[in-house]
């Protein structure tokens, strides 16, 4: 069968027409397949498949983060907002006042000495003055009323001998009595830096006290009686307390020298009470 040149013609370009529709067909069928298929997200819009994914489908529920983990997400930045430093809280030490030390009191002894006079304090007055010193065999010599200063040169078993005003023996219990001669060390207690001394000089005598004291500190004496002591150097010169002036009430200076102070009271005749305080810093 033999065809003419038309119909050739008719029949390729029917041929090619079947072809391209072929092929159209065939790109739109590739085109719809591609469209079910998510496009890629660009990198400045990248999301976490996690957290953007459906929030009722279990499979894409965002897991609990770990304590730490949600520490580090609720904590801000640190570039963004610098950790805060707590103030310094002030201590509670520094508000604590120290405990004040109580001033050393400092008494003149009234045993083991020697006594050189005494005066009568007797609780059923008068005093009996015996021929020897005891009770039974003696004989009453004298009797002595209270505040009668009595003249010693003994003393014996609890008894003194008297030589005035009535010569023999009283029993000392029923006498107030001091030693003449006093020398004692004031030591403060530990963290302390005052005294008080008080006592008695009955009759005639000498009570002096000595402090150990460094070159620049400064010593305040305070007088609380009606007798100022003397203050005198480790080399025995007078700083304050003059005898023949007017009676001091108070004295502070700064030390001259390193060695022992004494604070010295003296009386020759019937003696007094004193009472003064001593500060050394």
């Amino acid at each position: 069968m033999s065809f003419t040149k038309r119909q050739i013609i008719t029949v390729s370009l029917a041929g090619m027409a079947t072809a391209v529709g072929v092929a159209v067909a065939t790109i739109q069928s590739g085109a719809m397949k591609q469209s079910n298929v998510p496009l890629a997200e660009s990198p400045t819009s990248t999301r976490n498949p996690i957290a953007g994914g459906p929030t009722n489908n279990p499979e894409f529920r965002q897991p609990k983060p770990l304590p730490a983990q949600a520490q580090a997400a609720e904590s801000p930045p640190s570039q963004s907002q610098p950790a805060k430093t707590p103030p310094l809280q002030p201590s509670l030490v520094a508000r604590v006042s120290p405990r004040k030390v109580e001033p050393v009191v400092v008494t003149p002894p009234n045993s083991g000495c020697k006594i050189t006079q005494a005066v009568v304090s007797d609780t059923n007055p008068p005093l009996n003055v015996r021929s020897i010193p005891q009770v039974s065999g003696s004989q009453i010599v004298g009797k002595l009323k209270n505040n009668t200063f009595v003249l010693v040169v003994e003393e014996q078993n609890g008894w003194l001998r008297i030589t005035d005003p009535v010569p023999g023996w009283v029993a000392k219990r029923r006498t107030e009595s001091s030693c003449s001669n006093v020398n004692q060390q004031i030591n403060f207690l530990p963290g302390g830096d005052e005294a008080i001394v008080k006592g008695r000089i009955i009759g005639g005598g000498t009570h002096s006290y000595i402090i150990r004291a460094a070159k620049g500190q400064t010593m305040t004496v305070r007088n609380r009686k009606d007798v100022f002591p003397q203050i005198l150097t480790p080399g025995g010169k007078l700083l304050a307390g003059d005898p023949y002036q007017d009676n001091e009430t108070e004295w502070a200076g700064k030390l001259p020298v390193t060695g022992n102070y004494t604070l010295e009271l003296g009386s020759n005749f019937r003696g007094y009470e004193y009472e003064f305080s001593v500060r050394l810093r």
